[in-house]
């Protein structure tokens, strides 16, 4: 199985610690498949269980001399080892253990980044229960549509990011092959049993065929599910920035007693938690770009791919578990004001309930083109004269010829909008 990280923080996972220390992990296990196949003798592989480590520094001495980040990594756990370090990297080239410990730590990531959007979930279930009937008004192309609650905004939410689940859980199963194979892939001094062996005792499984490298399409997938996921809290801080704005007021992000908004203007209170967390989103972006070029490499391989893993991969997953970790607080703390949702509803005095009187009006025998134009007629000096569109329609005796007080009572209750928030709910999970 592949060991769960225990480091306290993402940024860790990806330290130079971290990363030799997988990669002693993968020598010894190949080391461990050999001695079974009769290739290093028990009392060395004994030895080298025992004394294989390394340090930090050092490789980092040895590097600047040689040039070669691999072999200063073995030329230092052969200066602890001694003798028996001859058996160390046999039949394997760079790439076998560049690409294979990179794989577990690309999956410890991704497992870290799973336990965040489950955060995220929760979060979003809970405050989609708590306000699963608070009533705000809908809007498409950013104006006034028709009511819903802000528990379905929240539903939405939460659905959408066990979207985002499924994506990672992929990605994991994408990124989870470990490979063994040589200069260029064909097994020629590494027998497949050692790659076997290895991939299975780190949880991996062994490429059914690679060159020098395991094939990029896999880290551009990879990258491509953490750009979505991204581009996923970018959609909500979005969403919470224009309902913080303050001609809307109806969300607001956690502000601290001791917390200041702007240098210059003491009255302000900004969503600077859903603007950081929106140009976050452009990083991982632009990263899946660069991940997507490394796709197309050089024969059996080249390392233009190296230098732009090195950079890209640690620091999207650094970023996006920023980013989700920061948006469950966001959605946690979020401050809802029902009241400001409900005055909102009243601004357009009534204008939100047009559909419901045009089809009214078709289910009493107006054509829907005649019923259209009256509805819209009345509609359009409710806007221009701020008048109530209920007021306009009970004045137009064309309409209540054939329509009641009680007709209207229905037309005009939020309620209708409301009728199949239970079964949503059910459907999403909650």
């Amino acid at each position: 199985m592949i060991p769960r990280y225990t480091g306290r923080a993402m940024g860790a996972l990806w330290t130079d610690e971290n990363k030799y220390r997988t990669w002693l992990q993968v020598e010894i296990l190949a080391c461990e498949a050999m001695h079974k196949r009769g290739r290093v003798p028990a009392a060395d592989l004994a030895r080298i269980r025992k004394r294989a480590n390394f340090n930090v520094k050092r490789i980092e001495k040895i590097e600047a001399k040689v040039n070669h980040d691999v072999i200063a990594f073995l030329t230092n756990v052969a200066e602890y080892v001694g003798p028996s370090a001859r058996y160390i990297h046999r039949g394997l080239t760079s790439s076998d253990v560049l690409d294979t410990g990179l794989a577990v730590q690309m999956v410890q990531a991704v497992d870290m980044l799973i336990a965040d959007v489950k955060a995220v979930r929760v979060a979003a279930a809970t405050q989609a229960r708590k306000h699963k009937f608070t009533p705000m008004i809908g809007r498409s192309h950013g104006i006034h549509a028709e009511p819903i609650t802000f528990g379905l905004k929240m539903a939405l939410c939460y659905d959408e990011f066990g979207r985002a689940l499924g994506r990672l859980a992929a990605a994991r199963k994408t990124i989870a092959v470990g490979q063994l194979s040589g200069a260029v892939g064909t097994h020629a001094h590494l027998e497949p049993f050692v790659e076997a062996y290895v991939c299975k005792r780190l949880g991996l499984r062994p490429a059914a065929i690679s060159t020098q490298i395991l094939q990029r399409d896999r880290h551009a997938e990879y990258m491509g599910a953490l750009a979505l996921v991204g581009a996923s809290v970018e959609r909500w801080a979005q969403e919470f920035r224009h309902l913080q704005r303050t001609e809307v007021r109806e969300v607001e992000e956690f502000f601290g007693a001791a917390q200041k908004g702007s240098s210059a203007m003491p009255h302000k209170k900004n969503p600077i938690t859903g603007e950081k967390l929106c140009g976050l989103a452009r990083v991982l972006r632009g990263n899946l770009v660069a991940a997507v070029e490394n796709v197309a490499l050089w024969h059996e391989r080249d390392i233009s791919h190296s230098s732009v893993e090195r950079i890209i991969v640690p620091d999207s997953t650094i970023a996006l578990d920023h980013m989700l970790t920061n948006l469950e607080k966001l959605i946690r703390n979020l401050r809802v004001y029902p009241k400001r949702m409900q005055a909102n509803l009243d601004m357009t005095h009534g204008l939100i309930h047009s559909q419901q009187v045009l089809l009214m009006l078709t289910d009493k025998g107006f054509s829907r083109e005649a019923a259209y134009r009256l509805v819209q007629r009345h509609a359009m000096r409710a806007w221009e004269e701020d008048r109530d569109l209920r007021g306009l329609i009970e004045a137009d005796p064309k309409i209540m010829a054939k329509v009641s007080a009680k007709d209207l009572n229905k037309v005009f209750d939020l309620q209708v909008h409301f009728k199949d928030v239970n079964r949503t709910f059910r459907a999403v999970g909650l």
